[in-house]
């Protein structure tokens, strides 16, 4: 699975034995059309945030996932028939660039819909084509000393993107609603990656479940309100 759990803000001594819940992510991956590598992960994090800002239906489903005290997500890819019985279940679908990411409402850890358990998790590979547009903040910046599958940065980039949305106040979030919610996914130089893990910005930590280290930085969250909220 591509999925992981948050750290710099709640620790497994936090979480209140809760039932495991996580958060379904669908990317349609046509063979002859796959998206950006960079579109997908910007899909999925802007995803994660639509879903935090308007639940809509699924309030309870969502606080419920919350309440853990963990924020797994699990990634996973549809083409064709598989994508259509995805839309066809209870989600949202987000566009961007040439990326498709449906988010669907907290499931269970071991009581997933049957057409969204079905689809395939791991070897989720994506690259970019072409030269990227100019970043709009925040800015999730990836760790450049990781490998991760597509999938796997998809989770975390919407792990990312979930901190900078709790770290953020009413005003902010506000001023970010109004712009559209837009996020940018980006590596970071190997210099700038540890200087922004110090400065007290929202960053990712890995529980290990898959693919890197327990503890590894995966993700650090910019923008200009961000400094100085995460206490180190």
């Amino acid at each position: 699975m591509h999925d992981s759990q948050n750290d710099s803000q709640v620790n497994d001594s936090q979480v209140d034995g809760g039932e495991l819940m996580v958060l379904p992510l669908v990317v349609r991956i046509e063979r002859a059309t796959p998206p950006e590598r960079a579109d997908a992960l910007e899909a999925a994090a802007m995803a994660v945030l639509s879903l935090l800002d308007d639940p809509g239906e699924w309030a309870a489903e969502l606080a419920a996932w919350q309440s853990t005290g963990k924020i797994r997500k699990v990634v996973r890819r549809a083409r064709g028939a598989e994508w259509r019985r995805a839309v066809a279940l209870p989600g949202r679908t987000i566009e961007h660039r040439t990326a498709e990411v449906r988010v669907h409402p907290p499931v269970p850890l071991d009581d997933w819909p049957r057409d969204l358990a079905r689809l395939q998790v791991s070897g989720t590979e994506l690259t970019d084509t072409r030269d990227l547009p100019p970043a709009e903040e925040p800015i999730l910046w990836a760790n450049p000393g990781l490998a991760m599958s597509a999938g796997k940065a998809m989770a975390q980039a919407g792990h990312a993107a979930q901190l900078a949305w709790w770290a953020s106040d009413r005003s902010e979030r506000d001023a970010w609603r109004a712009a559209g919610l837009p996020v940018s996914v980006r590596t970071a130089a190997p210099a700038d990656f540890e200087a922004k893990v110090a400065a007290g910005l929202p960053v990712v930590r890995d529980a290990g479940f898959t693919e890197i280290e327990p503890g590894s930085c995966t993700f650090v969250a910019e923008a200009p309100w961000l400094y100085g909220r995460v206490r180190r």
